[in-house]
């Protein structure tokens, strides 16, 4: 017996994980798999373990979802991080579809994870514009509205101001880069205490406040199961929680991208 669940694949750096995906709760339907992402990580040997990751589940049929960490513009990829450089520019949804021999929808990595906290967990619910970002080695960014996915939101580009931050010693420079000053890397690399963190993405809140005016900021990315140490210390008006569906979302999300867009 066939099944119309839609398959999510989250295609990062490391691994390529799929499963296919129960919208009506938000969970796997089946125990997801993991293929480590190959060394060279072409389009054509990726399309090669999304086919492996498809055949994992033989009874499922219905329309793909594919996360990329990059810019992706009508399943065209604009940039690549932590992938092979032979992306850029590669319509992706048509090598998977080919492929696959199903409909695929294409969508960045941090998109898909803001998608499923919007519509099944942290801001599950929340009317009006929704902004998560992943702190990690970078900084990801997704922006729902309403439900609705405003795609490409590369946040952690943004360039932050320090004027008025005592935090920065004599010599501060008077402007940042967001993820090169407050990603959870950076973090680690400079042994950061958890209030000069805080500190810092306190002013990283405060540009995407003064931007965007967001009804709700979700914090995501692993640092976030720590959220206790560092989201109460930050200084900004708008609500701010930790994310919730934490490893799933990227799945989630790419799936639900999916039946959106091809599942009738």
């Amino acid at each position: 017996m066939s099944s119309g669940l839609p398959l999510g694949v989250d295609f990062g750096g490391s691994g390529i994980k799929a499963a296919p995906v129960d919208l009506e709760k938000g969970e796997f339907a089946a125990e997801r798999v993991r293929i480590p992402t190959p060394e060279s990580s072409t389009p054509d040997n990726v399309a090669d373990v999304l086919e492996q990751l498809a055949a994992a589940f033989p009874d499922n049929d219905g329309p793909v979802g594919v996360t990329v960490p990059g810019i992706v513009r009508h399943g065209v990829i604009g940039s690549a991080a932590n992938i092979d450089q032979t992306w850029i520019d590669t319509d992706a949804a048509a090598v998977f579809g080919e492929a696959l021999g199903r409909p695929v929808e294409v969508l960045n990595d941090a998109d898909a994870a803001g998608l499923a906290e919007a519509t099944y967990g942290a801001a599950r619910g929340q009317a009006g514009l929704v902004l998560v970002t992943t702190l990690g080695t970078g900084i990801g960014a997704a922006l729902v509205h309403d439900g609705v996915l405003v795609p490409n939101a590369e946040l952690g580009h943004l360039w932050l101001s320090l004027e008025g931050y005592d935090g920065g010693g004599k010599h501060q420079p008077e402007a940042v880069h967001a993820e090169g000053w407050t990603a959870n890397s950076i973090r680690e690399r400079d042994d950061l205490g958890w209030d000069e963190w805080a500190g810092r993405l306190t002013v990283f809140y405060r540009t995407l406040e003064r931007l965007f005016s967001p009804d709700l900021l979700v914090v995501g990315g692993g640092v976030s199961k720590k959220a206790d140490k560092f989201l109460p210390k930050i200084d900004i008006r708008t609500p701010i929680v930790p994310a919730t569906l934490r490893n799933s979302a990227g799945i989630v999300g790419a799936a639900l991208a999916a039946q959106r867009a091809h599942g009738g």
